[in-house]
This record gives C-alpha cells, sequence and structure tokens, in this order.
C-alpha cells in the first residue's frame, strides 16, 4: 500500500484547505483510511477516518462541523475538506490506512500499518 498527501500550505485563520490522499497498491473497498495530525510537542491524534466501503465516517469532536472527509473511487483518492481554520488546527497532517475488521472505523494511530508522508498545514492569526 502506497500513500501519497498533498496539499497542505499556509492560510489565515478562517480560511479553507483541501488535503488529498492517493492511494495504490491494492483494493481499498475493505479498508478504513484515515487523516491523522501531529502538532510540535504533541501526540498523534485522529481527525477523520472513513470506511472506504461503506462511506461511514469518525470525526474527532474538534472539527466537526468544518472538516469534511470524502472519497473518489475512480482515482482512489481521500479527500479532508478544512473549513473554519484556526490556528490550534495548525499540524503536519498524515493519511493512513488498513484493512477493517467487520467494517470497524478505526481511529487510534496504533490501529494503522500504513501510513503516507505527513504535509504541513499552518494557520496564522
Amino acid at each position: 500500500v502506497q500513500l501519497q498527501a498533498s496539499g497542505g500550505g499556509l492560510v489565515q485563520a478562517g480560511g479553507s484547505l483541501r488535503l488529498s490522499c492517493a492511494a495504490s497498491g491494492r483494493t481499498f473497498s475493505n479498508y478504513v483510511m484515515g487523516w491523522f495530525r501531529q502538532a510540535p510537542g504533541k501526540e498523534r491524534e485522529v481527525v477523520e477516518a472513513i470506511h472506504w466501503g461503506t462511506g461511514n465516517t469518525y470525526y474527532a469532536d474538534s472539527v466537526k462541523g468544518r472538516f469534511t472527509i470524502s472519497r473518489d473511487n475512480a482515482k482512489n483518492t481521500v479527500y479532508l475538506q478544512m473549513n473554519s481554520l484556526k490556528p490550534e488546527d495548525t499540524a503536519v497532517y498524515y493519511c493512513a490506512a488498513r484493512p477493517s475488521v467487520s467494517r470497524t472505523i478505526y481511529h487510534r494511530p496504533d490501529d494503522y500499518n500504513n501510513w503516507g508522508q505527513g504535509t504541513q498545514v499552518t494557520v496564522s492569526s
């Protein structure tokens, strides 16, 4: 499994960014795809996750109503649309993937065994 994340950048508070994670190497219909972030000095935390086949999602409370995860089956790509960005959203964002058992949506970093490289998101105040 190969994951390629892109789309990070510098944006002002209140702005928007869309991150992309291009996935390759197998069929992902029974995989869970997650977006995580890690700020300096903090642990990696889940942002959102989606079951590729069902479309069911998991959201961290901190991003509900602002971020949206989606996937494009034709492009084998998962997106993270981030709106109303806040300075506290500043972090390196990672996409991750793992097979799902019983359609479970996993939200702990340790549950994932495939990671893409990170993309930096910086939100200025």
